[in-house]
């Protein structure tokens, strides 16, 4: 299958690289190794993968953001920039425009239709905001030229391309975040292609612009996960002492059954069974730190995103868009 573009694309290109310059990619001896791969292991032109590579731009913007990503802030910092009464009310309207296609979601996956809300909210605003980089310009840049991470992002490329192949997308016009991530879900083309569904059954798995479809894709990622239905996704915790930084040490992923905790120092009002595995979460709150138990759920999140902030950030919009809907409900 040969690799086109439209000519209008080409002019539009043209005109929008006058104003915002960027840099061509030198086929240099990465962008040859990727090319050849292509070719042998997918079938690929070498042409058309050559070419749609020089129609691609390094963009040091992109190398800029990686270094400046929200999830640096501390959580004060962090917050704000979802846990707006904006995305808040926004959030109760997609919901309840979409409430019928969220209750099947819900009802097929277990995932509650409020956390796929707060998801596609933090991500792109309920679709309104899903990127302005051409995705392939974020992973030539990303996968020849970042200092650490340059295999992770390559591969995403590959993916890139056999995706565009299977779901008949147009490489040079799909936009996305400066990470590569696209569509109103923001998934990465491996995830794309691994877990996107065609929840509304057209045929397609549309998550560039179908809400349906991103609705069952984000419910599907999460439970291939391990969403566990109907659990709590994470609790307010207390500390005392000191030995508490031993479980901060462990990481997200629940390490802990909660009545072993004590003897770290750690506790929580909420009444879980004591076998149950929790992670203690850290959050910076100005000049005070404050803690949570994240189980399961929460985990399950932050497969979505690798961060605390963010899955915390999810939890909390979505409570706050689960009560706003039930209240204008």
């Amino acid at each position: 299958m040969r690799l086109f573009r439209s000519t209008s694309w080409i002019l539009g290109l043209a005109a929008a690289l006058l104003i915002f310059p960027a840099q061509a990619l030198e086929l240099g001896p990465k962008a040859q190794r990727f090319i050849q791969r292509m070719v042998v292991q997918h079938g690929y032109a070498e042409a058309d993968v050559s070419r749609l590579l020089r129609d691609s731009r390094h963009k040091q913007s992109i190398l800029d953001a990686m270094s400046r990503r929200a999830e640096a802030r501390p959580w004060h910092a962090y917050r704000p920039i979802f846990l707006t009464q904006t995305r808040i009310d926004e959030g109760a309207e997609f919901w309840s425009e979409h409430r019928e296609t969220l209750a099947r979601a819900e009802e097929l996956y277990g995932v509650n239709a409020e956390i796929i809300v707060a998801i596609i909210g933090v991500e792109t605003f309920f679709g309104r905001r899903a990127g302005r980089h051409r995705v392939i310009d974020a992973l030539v840049t990303l996968g020849f030229k970042h200092p650490r991470r340059g295999a992770f992002f390559t591969s995403e490329l590959e993916q890139f391309l056999l995706l565009a192949r299977e779901e008949s997308l147009a490489p040079l016009k799909i936009l996305g975040s400066y990470a590569g991530a696209m569509g109103v879900p923001q998934f990465i083309a491996s995830s794309y292609r691994r877990y996107a569904v065609d929840f509304d059954q057209d045929g397609r798995r549309d998550l560039i612009h179908g809400v349906s479809d991103s609705i069952g894709s984000v419910a599907n990622y999460l439970a291939r996960h391990g969403w566990q239905r109907g659990q709590l996704v994470t609790v307010p915790a207390r500390v005392d002492g000191d030995k508490y930084s031993e479980l901060l040490a462990r990481g997200l992923k629940p390490n802990t059954p909660l009545a072993e905790m004590a003897r770290y120092g750690v506790s929580t009002r909420a009444e879980l069974p004591g076998d149950r595995p929790g992670a203690l979460v850290e959050l910076e709150n100005g000049k005070s730190k404050e803690y949570w138990l994240g189980l399961k759920n929460f985990y399950v999140i932050t497969r979505y995103n690798h961060s605390a902030l963010y899955a915390m950030a999810v939890f909390q919009l979505a409570e706050e868009i689960r009560v706003k809907y039930s209240g204008a409900g």
